[in-house]
C-alpha cells in the first residue's frame, strides 16, 4: 500500500481533477495519505508524500511534518522528524524524484527530538546548513536538552550536529539565511521555537504558507509555566506575532494540530486567511487554562 501511494505522488500533475459532479475530487496523493494516516498517528509511521501546494510538499510521517520546499533546482528542508522518521523523509524525496544531496539549508522548528532528532543524519547527507532558533542551536549541536525547557526531564539525548548550526532571531534578515524563508520568534512550546513563512505560488494563485511551531503549553508534572512570568511574557508576544502574519496556508510541526486530516479530505477550508489567528488563540486559551489550573491548586506564583 505504501509503496503504490509513494509511486502515485511521484506521478502527480498539479491540475485539480474533478467529480462527476463537477466538484473538486481529493487529489491522488493527497487521498493516498487520508488511507495511509489517521489523527494523531504514530510518530515514524510511514506516510506517502503530497503536494501542499506549487512546489512546497509534505515528506513527514504521519504523526511529524517535514516540509520540502523546491527552488528551481535547490531543495529546502523544514524540520527532520525522528532519526528513524527521517529515513522516511529521504525515501519520500527520493520518491518525489529529488535528491537530498540538493538540499541548500534545513531549517528548524522547535528543538525536540520528535522534531529535530534527525538532522544530524540529514546534515551528513546534504552538507546543509542547519537555521535554527538561537535557544535551539545549543540543543542541535550537543544534543542535549535545555534544562529551561518545560519538559527538559522527559526529553532524551539526540545525536548532536557536528556541521553548520546557524542561530536566527525572528524577523532578521541575513545575508547568509536562504531567501525567502523568513522567521518569527514563538517561544513558550520551548525557549528556542521558530515558526516560518514563505509565499509559494504555481501557475493559477500565490499563497502564503506559514510553517507555525508547535506551541502547545505542556511540560514536566513539577514545571509551573507561572514560576515563569518573562517565558509567559514571551509566550504572549509570539502569540501575537503569530496572528498578525499574513497566513492563508497553515502547516504545524504536528500535522493534526492544524486539522490535516479535515482539511486535507475538504471537510474544512485548505486555504483559509484566518488560519494563524484562530491557531493562535486556541493556543492562547490553552494557556490561560494552564495558568489557571496552576492558581487554583495554589501552585501558581
Amino acid at each position: 500500500m505504501y509503496a503504490k501511494s509513494v509511486a502515485l505522488a511521484a506521478s502527480l500533475i498539479a491540475a485539480p481533477l474533478l467529480a462527476q459532479d463537477d466538484t473538486p475530487a481529493i487529489a491522488p496523493d493527497r487521498q493516498a495519505w487520508l488511507d495511509t494516516c489517521e489523527d494523531w498517528d504514530e510518530w515514524d509511521k510511514p506516510a506517502p508524500p503530497y503536494r501542499i501546494h506549487g512546489e512546497t510538499y509534505y515528506v513527514g510521517t504521519c504523526g511529524i511534518s517535514v516540509i520540502l520546499v523546491v527552488k528551481g533546482d535547490d531543495l529546502f528542508l523544514f524540520d527532520s522528524g525522528t532519526e528513524p522518521g527521517s529515513h522516511v523523509v529521504t525515501d519520500n524525496i527520493t520518491a518525489l524524484g529529488y535528491d537530498i544531496a540538493d538540499v541548500k539549508a534545513l531549517f528548524v522548528s522547535h528543538e525536540h527530538f520528535d522534531h529535530v532528532g534527525g538532522m544530524a543524519r540529514l546534515q551528513e547527507l546534504s552538507g546543509a546548513a542547519i537555521y535554527a532558533g538561537w535557544g535551539a542551536s545549543p540543543v542541535i549541536r550537543s544534543g542535549k536538552p535545555d534544562p529551561r525547557d518545560p519538559q527538559a526531564g522527559t526529553l532524551p539525548d539526540m545525536t548532536p550536529v557536528p556541521g553548520s548550526v546557524r542561530s536566527v532571531r525572528g524577523g532578521e534578515w541575513d545575508a547568509e539565511r536562504p531567501a525567502p524563508f523568513v522567521p518569527t520568534m514563538t517561544p513558550g512550546h520551548t525557549i528556542g521555537a521558530l515558526s516560518w513563512h514563505w509565499v509559494s505560488c504555481d501557475t493559477e494563485h500565490c499563497y502564503s504558507i506559514v510553517y507555525a511551531d508547535s506551541l502547545s503549553p505542556v511540560s514536566d508534572d513539577d514545571y509551573l509555566f507561572s514560576d515563569h512570568p518573562e517565558l509567559i511574557a514571551e509566550y504572549r508576544a509570539g502569540l501575537e506575532r503569530l496572528a498578525a502574519l499574513d497566513c492563508e496556508i497553515l502547516l504545524t510541526p504536528h500535522p493534526s494540530a492544524s486539522n490535516m486530516l479535515d482539511r486535507l479530505s475538504g471537510a474544512e477550508p485548505w486555504v483559509d486567511a484566518g488560519g494563524c489567528k484562530a491557531y493562535a488563540a486556541a493556543i492562547g486559551k490553552r494557556l490561560d487554562a494552564r495558568l489557571a489550573k496552576e492558581a487554583e491548586s495554589g501552585d501558581g506564583g
